[in-house]
């Protein structure tokens, strides 16, 4: 799928909530997304969030690794960034923790240096510039 500006990417996000996300009895719902710097990867959170019903802004977590927002039927959405992080080290109880919650939603930024404590089933994007200046995106 070819996105063409924010708002598209925004509105991606918002499908995807409606549309992706089920319930998992056994865990929270994570959601990896791999891409450049500015690929659009907040702007897909953002979305997403709009679309599970949070009312708060939603902002980059870079400088604070993570970020929480209470979702309307219980749970939280959590958002991380560990482009800053070689080494995760206690973000990984944080994420072990999170994920336990069924009612989570966990939305995860330059997740290589963790992809060993990833759950095996999690969903995966891939935002991609294309030569236009589209972004390319794949499940």
């Amino acid at each position: 799928m070819n996105i063409k500006s924010e708002q598209e990417m925004l509105e991606f996000g918002q499908d995807f909530a409606s549309q992706k996300i089920q319930q998992n009895s056994s865990g929270a719902i994570l959601i990896e997304l791999v891409g450049d710097v500015g690929a659009g990867k907040t702007t897909f959170t953002r979305g997403l969030a709009q679309g599970l019903g949070v009312k708060e802004p939603i902002t980059s977590p870079s400088f604070t690794i993570s970020k929480s927002y209470a979702l309307p039927g219980g749970g939280n959405l959590v958002h991380y960034d560990f482009y800053r992080l070689s080494d995760p080290g206690l973000m990984i109880d944080d994420l072990q923790e999170n994920l336990q919650n069924p009612h989570n939603i966990i939305v995860v930024e330059w997740g290589e240096s963790l992809a060993e404590f990833l759950p095996k089933n999690h969903l995966k994007i891939h935002i991609a510039y294309t030569e236009t200046g589209d972004r390319k995106v794949t499940l």
